[in-house]
């Protein structure tokens, strides 16, 4: 058995920043280009285009510094900010599992101690 956790962060019961959102970032920051992170991701441009702007409106600051073509071609690079969100999301997350990981053994031991002795968690019919 396995304990699973999402972590995510809202605004308004909006999503902000989750999984999703920092696949894309990490995308970018590593392709240096929408197009070929959201290609990367099997998603489109549109769609990868629209969770940036989400997360931009939401935090109310940038995620990514932008450069058009030209001769040198355009490119995308991850904000400071952008960079330290991920950084700061993968920690919290990395600490959720491990103290969800915690909690659920401790939950499996006592709950194979109380099996053991003949408890059961069921409700006796009468």
């Amino acid at each position: 058995m396995q304990v699973r956790s999402k972590v995510w962060f809202e605004k308004n019961g909006k999503l902000v920043f989750g999984e999703g959102k920092s696949k894309i970032l990490k995308a970018i920051e590593k392709h240096r280009s929408i197009n070929k992170a959201a290609g990367s991701l099997n998603m489109s441009f549109r769609h990868a285009w629209s969770y940036i702007n989400e997360i931009e409106r939401r935090i109310g600051a940038r995620m990514i510094e932008r450069t058009k073509g030209g001769r040198d071609g355009g490119g995308s690079r991850l904000t400071p900010l952008a960079a330290q969100l991920i950084e700061r999301y993968d920690r919290l997350k990395e600490d959720v599992d491990e103290y969800a990981d915690r909690r659920a053994k401790e939950f499996l031991i006592r709950w194979r101690d109380t099996k053991s002795s003949g408890y059961s968690l069921r409700k006796k019919r009468r």
